[in-house]
């Protein structure tokens, strides 16, 4: 099932998303709801990203570039970092790069959605607590990297999640391939197989640090190819089996 949100007539909808309609639902998209029997055309709304998340959790440098490449041993501490609620955008909106600098990376990614609350789950009982899956662009501004190694600034800029175009709850996240295009180019292409901490592992891990929530999203991480990219671009991040998520860059003194 593909959920989404959509605006329509300025008007904010849930909805899930079939061939060439969206159904609006009423209700908690993690508990009960149902369908109100309002539907929309698909190309007559405006997909907004498919959710107001809790908190958005990311994990780093996650991918190799084949499996021979992957690790003996794991790091006892992965990668983690967290990005605000604030730096979320749908499918369609502008990636604006900040102000003192003309590059930010792209870094096209499968992101996960929590559905039920979470903590200290092993990690053979992960997926129970897996809502779907959606496809996420974690846009990074290098430059702004801490010289100690801290990343948050650099993660949390405005328009920098962008999430879409839905929620897909049917997918296995182990039989598919995280894509990337800049400029109808393509710059990634690899199989979740290239983590170097699997889906499994990370949830698990996490749940021991913190309770997952409802709504959390977890990034899993960019295969190799991120580049960096400037105004005019336009990437799509891609997860065929959920839908092209597309938006174009901008700078911020085009906005002002």
């Amino acid at each position: 099932m593909k959920f989404t949100r959509f605006q329509a007539d300025s008007t904010v909808y849930t909805g899930v998303m079939t061939e060439g309609a969206v159904k609006e639902i009423k209700g908690n998209i993690f508990g009960d709801w149902e369908f109100t029997g309002k539907e929309f055309v698909e190309n007559e709304v405006k997909l907004l990203a498919p959710l107001e998340p809790n908190q958005i959790i990311g994990i780093g440098a996650n991918y190799v570039s084949k499996v021979d490449d992957l690790p003996s041993e794991l790091p006892d501490i992965p990668v983690f970092f967290f990005k605000p609620t604030s730096s979320v955008i749908g499918t369609g909106e502008s990636i604006v790069i900040p102000e003192g600098i003309d590059q930010v990376k792209f870094e096209s990614e499968l992101a996960i959605i929590i559905g039920k609350q979470a903590k200290n789950i092993h990690e053979t009982e992960v997926l129970e607590y897996i809502f779907g899956y959606t496809v996420a662009n974690d846009v990074t501004a290098p430059q702004y990297f801490h010289q100690d190694g801290h990343w948050t600034i650099g993660k949390s800029f405005d328009t920098f999640t962008p999430l879409g175009p839905v929620i897909e709850t049917e997918l296995d996240p182990f039989q598919i391939r995280v894509e990337a295009r800049l400029n109808d180019i393509e710059k990634q292409n690899s199989a979740t197989e290239l983590m170097i901490i699997p889906i499994r592992k990370m949830i698990s891990y996490l749940s021991t640090v913190m309770t997952l929530k409802p709504g959390d999203v977890i990034l899993t991480g960019s295969p190799v190819g991120a580049e960096f990219v400037e105004e005019g671009d336009v990437i799509e991040c891609e997860i065929k089996e959920i839908g092209r998520l597309q938006n174009s860059f901008v700078t911020a003194n085009i906005l002002t």
